[in-house]
């Protein structure tokens, strides 16, 4: 049996438009249905309020009392040929044809009828029971006679100048004369209906086609569906994502974009008063290239972004921007730079030392012991291996000892000689290794860029470093001062993001431009700071920084081991 074909559910849009206009209809419905109730019982009241007034009329009349009572009186019923002449018959006849009523019916004490519109009914008893206007009072009633379905009234008959009830007056307006009037009156209803029909049909199309463009035409379990699929990759990647609406508002700012720039949620600010670097906002500028990407300091982060056009269809729906923190790449890129040039200077002097051992096989070779011993002798003096930073033992820490050692070959390879200051002393060690390579890397290369770069013959950098006691007892503070032979900074702020010590411009995404506002950021990240001492002169000497890394080495100060070892042995 082959399978029958899958019907396709209706759209929510086409559901919510069909439920709409159901409702619409009903509503119209019952309103109508409603209104022509009312305007039924409206028109019933009003002939039963007419039959009353018509009965009162006939009963009031002096020849009708005085007819009735007559009859009343008298021994028995007179026949229906006598009634059909007598006055009573002339008297409700000539009513009901003036009013147009159904029927004006006069009946004794007894309810026989004196007066009928169908002469074969005289002389017999009313169809429907006249007591109440027997008894003395008047009542509105909605029947069916002989005659028909009707709305009346019945009034009781006084005996002329007495209050004994003597007979009734029925008079009723058929039904069928109120339903031709709500026939007329219905006209209006119904086009009313039909307009407020054709009115509710037209604003569910309205609405129908504003949900479709407000939903971007997804179904409900669509936009579930995304809903879910946005908060589980916006708030589980590790890169920033900002949304900027259409209308120039934040629509999405999900937790690690807060952590990059250090804001609460902006979602709702609009973009153009969001507190938020102006690398950042420049990126949605009219005239900015999609895609390129900037770099930026943000919260003592290195953060590049980039901004794309969120397009569906041809319907713009804003931008889109994501960072990303290269904080932590720098910096190990930075120790691995270090690493590499220390390898590179590790490389030169394992190729010194194989010439020296070379040297020693040849005088030994050729029996030259005399010439080998003072070969030695020297070698012992000046130390096996040509180290280009001076003084190097000074700095009690391997880590500097090796860093600066390194940074000293590079500087040697670019005819920049790497020295160390007379006031240098570190008795401590290096605890936080990474902030100190980041700070200290950044003013060494920026130095030896401006030595190589300047007027002056001879090209140097001198690096001092200092130690000194930590707060509370804990570890020391780091006192750097980095001085060069270049020709000065310019006027401008050396600390601004883009400023390049290097001939060429800074580069979008290479990481220049941002050493020395990342190296100050991150002193004052630790309660230190970087400075510019002096500014330097044209044809030198050049800049004079210096940095102050607060708990950055440990054993160190006064009051470190080494001190008091020192004070023993000055005693």
């Amino acid at each position: 049996m082959p399978a029958l074909p899958r019907r396709t559910p209706l759209r929510f849009s086409t559901q919510t438009l069909l439920l709409q206009l159901a409702v619409v209809a009903l509503v119209v419905l019952l309103s109508s249905a409603v209104h022509a109730w009312l305007t039924y019982e409206r028109l019933g009241r009003e002939a039963e309020n007419q039959a009353l007034t018509l009965a009162r009329t006939v009963a009031s009349d002096p020849e009708v009392r005085a007819g009735v009572q007559r009859i009343s009186a008298g021994t028995g019923t007179p026949p229906p040929a006598q009634l059909l002449a007598g006055p009573l018959m002339a008297a409700a006849e000539g009513a009901r044809t003036r009013t147009g009523a159904l029927f004006v019916v006069i009946t004794d004490e007894t309810g026989l009828r004196l007066a009928h519109p169908d002469a074969d009914r005289l002389g017999e008893r009313v169809s429907t029971d006249p007591s109440e206007a027997l008894s003395g009072r008047e009542v509105t009633t909605r029947n069916t006679g002989t005659l028909g379905p009707s709305a009346g009234a019945k009034v009781p008959v006084f005996a002329p100048g007495s209050a004994s009830v003597v007979g009734e007056v029925s008079v009723g307006y058929s039904t069928e004369t109120i339903g031709q009037s709500l026939g007329r009156d219905i006209v209006p209803i119904a086009l009313t209906a039909a307009g407020a029909l054709l009115a509710g049909t037209l604003v569910s199309f309205l609405l129908r086609h504003r949900l479709r463009r407000l939903t971007l035409g997804l179904e409900p379990e669509e936009i579930s569906t995304l809903v879910h699929d946005q908060v589980a990759v916006l708030q589980g990647v590790d890169d920033g994502v900002v949304g900027v609406a259409a209308d120039g508002r934040i629509s999405v700012f999900n937790a690690a974009a807060r952590r990059m720039l250090d804001q609460p949620d902006l979602a709702g600010t609009p973009w153009a008063a969001a507190p938020v670097p102006a690398p950042l906002k420049a990126l949605t500028l009219p005239d900015a290239a999609e895609g390129d990407a900037v770099e930026f300091l943000a919260g003592g982060r290195a953060l590049v972004a980039s901004a794309r056009k969120a397009l569906h269809g041809r319907e713009d729906l804003g931008w889109v921007l994501m960072l990303r923190d290269r904080t932590e790449l720098q910096q190990l890129t930075r120790q691995l730079d270090a690493v590499g040039t220390m390898s590179t200077a590790l490389r030169a002097q394992r190729h010194e030392f194989a010439n020296q051992l070379h040297t020693l096989a040849g005088f030994m070779s050729l029996g030259q012991h005399g010439q080998a011993r003072e070969y030695l002798a020297r070698l012992a003096a000046t130390g096996p291996l040509k180290f280009p930073v001076d003084q190097a033992q000074l700095l009690q820490d391997p880590y500097l000892q090796a860093f600066l050692g390194a940074k000293g070959v590079e500087a040697d390879e670019r005819g920049v000689a790497l020295r160390l200051g007379p006031e240098t002393l570190v008795r401590g060690s290096v605890v936080e290794p990474q902030d100190v390579t980041t700070v200290l890397g950044n003013l060494i290369d920026n130095a030896v860029n401006a030595a190589v770069a300047g007027s002056a013959g001879d090209r140097w950098v001198e690096v001092e470093v200092l130690d000194g006691p930590g707060d509370d007892g804990g570890a020391g503070t780091l006192h750097i001062i980095v001085a060069d032979s270049g020709d000065g900074l310019p006027a401008d702020d050396v600390f601004a993001e883009g400023f390049t010590s290097s001939g060429r411009p800074a580069r979008a995404g290479a990481g220049q431009g941002l050493g020395l506002a990342l190296a100050r950021q991150l002193a004052r990240r630790r309660g230190g700071d970087v400075t510019v001492l002096e500014r330097g002169t044209a044809g030198g000497p050049g800049a004079v920084f210096m940095a102050v890394l607060p708990g950055t080495i440990a054993g160190s100060g006064g009051d470190g081991p080494a001190a008091n070892s020192e004070g023993d042995n000055d005693a």
